[in-house]
């Protein structure tokens, strides 16, 4: 296949791909019910896929990739589909952040609501080659600052964040930026509705090492949990992930040092950074 649907770059990732897998079937003179019959996948489900209702897994698209002789189009016009879809489930985050009452944190490094802004903007910036990249990363080191104005809301959510110790030990930008960070840190444990603690390398090896994840709890109870690695995120909302997500995060908090132990912890880093 030389060419991609027309008019791809018009829609949707997820119905740019339902597109190219109608036509490639239809292309090839096979209905659905074939389709279906010749492969491993149920009909109802083609159909979905056909129709943008839903996005598979990978090894399903390179299996059709194989299927229709079409190279790698499925492939690439999946991953365009699943980019999309993360970036709507961290705007749904997004929109539930502001209003949570409660928020369990776990990063591996300095969490966003944390930053100053000269290590958001160091952070931000690191893959930055043009001017107009240049002028993203300003608008997003504003986003991130803006989203820090939850913890002067009142009433402020109760947020607990546990911070891998490795946050601590890579240094971002000059001494100064670095130092200003690691103080801002004990500032914010001074906050009545802050906890913060510091997993400790000596714990080991972690189940959560390869990213973040972010609980929220509303006024009326309901609860999402957000998880992140590698440049890519998912929404939980249905309670059994939700439930599953807490006792993770559970385990990640029961070696953590205690609230008092990681400030001191904090200042040991700051005292090591000056001397």
């Amino acid at each position: 296949m030389t060419a991609e649907p027309a008019h791809a770059d018009e829609e949707s990732g997820r119905a740019a791909l339902g597109r190219a897998l109608r036509y490639l079937r239809e292309r090839s003179g096979r209905s659905l019910g074939q389709l279906a019959g010749e492969t491993r996948y149920d009909k109802s489900y083609l159909y979905r896929l056909e129709a943008g209702q839903r996005l598979s897994k990978l090894a399903v698209m390179e299996d059709l990739d194989r299927y229709y002789e079409s190279g790698d189009l499925l492939v690439r016009l999946w991953k365009v589909a699943r980019r999309e879809v993360f970036k709507d489930r961290y705007k749904e985050f997004m929109r539930l952040e502001p209003t949570a009452r409660i928020m369990h944190v776990f990063t591996l490094g300095i969490p966003g609501l944390l930053q100053t802004e000269d290590v958001a903007r160091e952070l931000l910036s690191g893959a930055q080659e043009t001017a107009a990249e240049a002028e993203s990363v300003e608008e997003q080191v504003v986003a991130r600052l803006g989203r820090q104005q939850l913890l002067c809301r009142d009433p402020s959510p109760s947020l607990r964040i546990i911070m891998d110790e490795y946050a601590l030990r890579r240094p971002v930008g000059r001494a100064k930026v670095w130092s200003a960070q690691l103080e801002h840190l004990i500032e914010v444990t001074e906050k009545k509705m802050v906890t913060l603690q510091v997993l400790p390398l000596t714990t080991g090896a972690h189940h959560a090492m390869d990213g973040a994840l972010t609980l929220l709890w509303q006024e009326d109870g309901s609860a999402v949990a957000y998880m992140e690695g590698n440049r890519c995120g998912e929404l939980l909302e249905d309670p059994a992930d939700v439930t599953r997500a807490r006792l993770s995060y559970d385990r990640l908090r029961d070696p953590a040092l205690p609230p008092s132990d990681s400030k001191a912890f904090i200042r040991g880093a700051l005292k090591e950074l000056g001397e």
